[in-house]
């Protein structure tokens, strides 16, 4: 009996040692593959996502939160940032076009990114036109489908907010001079702050346990299929790429053909779980069938059934821990406040 105990102990050793040495093989290759974590070091963390010309404080992130969730920046004073792009399922609106002034759906039938960890991106808006969330931001509210509110218009809602001048004047100082770009930089300022570290990141960072066996297989497919050439960095995507490389979208909808080069962003993974539908035009609601579209299209290469389903696995990891966002009170119109335009 205790020859049986030695040997099955034994067993379950070379097996341990087995599993640890594959589990750090493949931590190389995800790391070889260009794959990184979110850093759990505050000042790492905030190097990576400051921007140095707007320095982050507690009154700055407070204000550019309140603007954020600010219907009165649209011209019907009904739709925010949040609209579109809502903190509470997954910072998307789960449609396949966005929705906005006198509900207008997107006229190229643009699907709405999720605003989590787009701070990550190296480029803004499907065509990549906008290079940071502070340009941006400034977009959507002006945009006629969207919030449809040209810029005198919003600034001239929010300094006639006395609460919100006094906002501006305790976050940039009383000398503030309070402009359509400022409130633009404040909005992507507080933009900056939806990182979502999930239990990838702390793989990648060394801690082997992290990820379930199951998940690690399906980083394994994900890696070996070539899902990084597209995929990769600390966002797991937010680059120009070249779409349609291989063969033509089958769910194609919309006259959207990317930038002058034909290079799309390309969205990140993280969070993927939750920002369903899928693709620049939101037109796939399976995220297995993303996963092969994605072979076929992008790889030129046939992801089977179980394949996609090892990497769905896997991807579903990368659903991150979110910051907590409380609701703010907004401020209070004036007799100065221009009125909500339906037109």
């Amino acid at each position: 009996m205790v020859k049986v105990s030695l040997i099955v102990s034994g067993l379950l050793l070379i097996g341990g040692s087995t599993f640890a040495n594959a589990d750090a093989s493949l931590l190389k290759a995800a790391k070889d593959a260009g794959l990184k974590a979110i850093p759990t070091d505050k000042k790492e963390l905030l190097k990576l996502v400051e921007d140095k010309t707007n320095v982050m404080t507690k009154a700055k992130i407070e204000l550019g939160k309140k603007l954020y969730f600010e219907p009165r920046l649209s011209k019907s004073n009904l739709i925010s940032c949040n609209t579109c792009h809502n903190l509470a399922i997954g910072g998307v609106d789960g449609v396949g076009a966005a929705i906005g002034h006198k509900w207008t759906a997107n006229p190229h039938h643009l699907n709405s990114p999720t605003v989590y960890n787009s701070v990550l991106n190296k480029a803004q808006f499907w065509d990549g036109r906008s290079p940071h969330l502070e340009d941006q931001a400034q977009g959507p509210i002006q945009a006629g489908p969207e919030m449809a509110a040209p810029s005198e218009l919003v600034l001239a809602r929010v300094v006639s907010m006395p609460e919100y001048v006094a906002h501006f004047k305790k976050a940039y100082g009383k000398d503030v001079k309070i402009t359509f770009k400022l409130i633009a930089d404040t909005i992507g300022l507080f933009e900056r702050t939806l990182i979502t570290p999930s239990r990838f990141d702390a793989f990648m960072a060394g801690n082997l346990k992290a990820l379930n066996r199951a998940e690690k297989d399906g980083l394994k497919v994900f890696i070996n299929k070539g899902c990084t050439s597209c995929h990769t960095d600390i966002g797991l995507g937010g680059t120009m790429q070249p779409f349609q490389v291989h063969a033509n979208y089958s769910y194609a909808k919309g006259d959207f053909k990317g930038n002058d080069k034909g290079m799309v962003k390309t969205p990140t993974l993280r969070n993927i779980q939750e920002t369903a539908p899928y693709f620049h035009n939101g037109n796939v609601w399976s995220l297995s069938d993303a996963v092969k579209e994605m072979g076929s299209i992008q790889l030129g290469i046939k992801i089977t059934d179980s394949e996609a389903s090892q990497i769905v696995t896997f991807l579903n990891s990368l659903t991150g821990k979110k910051p907590t966002v409380t609701y703010p009170v907004l401020p209070v119109i004036s007799n100065k406040t221009p009125k909500p335009e339906f037109n």
